[in-house]
């Protein structure tokens, strides 16, 4: 028994172990490139697994992306609906962007989006949430920042041209709570707004006290 009186482990650990992912990275044997897009790559590696043995691992290598969570004063949030082929459903998701612009902030190219595709700028940004969007298949990393302050980009003064699934996307103001029982219900489904609105939805019970400022470190 340790010495937590609620039997709880120190620095969210649990059997001891620190719950929290750490970098490690295994022998790569050998590394094809089958595929090379205009965004993504598809790479095979061949990886020494424990005792010895090799197996072979395929992923997709991608440039990475952001999203915003735009919190109004009311606690709404601002979801657009895009068309995503893949699927084959128009999604309600966040205005979000792959990380494009070498070198450039991440919270800038998140303003980026929020202005370009929603036609929003935010006085404060911060971290809400880093996410592996699936790291069984790819190395894509997704981070999601909470914006507030927000105030509506006048049309002559927002020159961005949309095109092709961007063309037309309507936005919804959506009541944090109703949003989260939308994403618990199975209505939205893009993993990235799931986890925005999940994560801005626990981190308001603190009054978003905890969140981490826009350019914290990603690990």
């Amino acid at each position: 028994m340790n010495g937590h009186p609620n039997g709880s482990s120190p620095q969210g650990a649990a059997g001891g172990r620190l719950i929290a992912d750490t970098p490690e990275s295994w022998d790569v044997v050998e590394s094809r490139h089958r595929f090379k897009g205009h965004i993504i790559d598809v790479v095979t590696d061949t990886v020494r697994m424990p005792r010895d043995e090799v197996a072979e691992r395929d992923y997709v290598v991608h440039p990475g992306a952001v999203a915003a969570l735009a919190l109004d004063e009311h606690d709404r949030v601002l979801l657009i609906r895009q068309y995503r082929h893949p699927t084959r459903h128009l999604m309600w998701e966040l205005p979000a962007g792959i990380r494009d612009v070498a070198g450039e902030p991440l919270v800038e190219t998140a303003a980026r989006e929020l202005a370009e595709e929603a036609g929003y700028r935010a006085e404060t940004w911060y971290t809400l949430a880093d996410l592996r969007s699936s790291p069984g298949m790819t190395d894509e990393r997704v981070r999601v920042f909470l914006a507030r302050g927000l105030t509506k980009i006048p049309d002559e003064d927002n020159d961005f041209v949309q095109r092709h699934e961007e063309i037309g996307m309507p936005i919804e103001w959506v009541p944090l709570a109703d949003a989260v029982e939308k994403a618990l219900m199975g209505m939205i489904h893009n993993s990235t707004a799931v986890a925005g609105i999940l994560a801005a939805y626990a981190a308001s019970v603190e009054g978003f006290a905890l969140l981490r400022p826009a350019d914290a470190p990603e690990a």
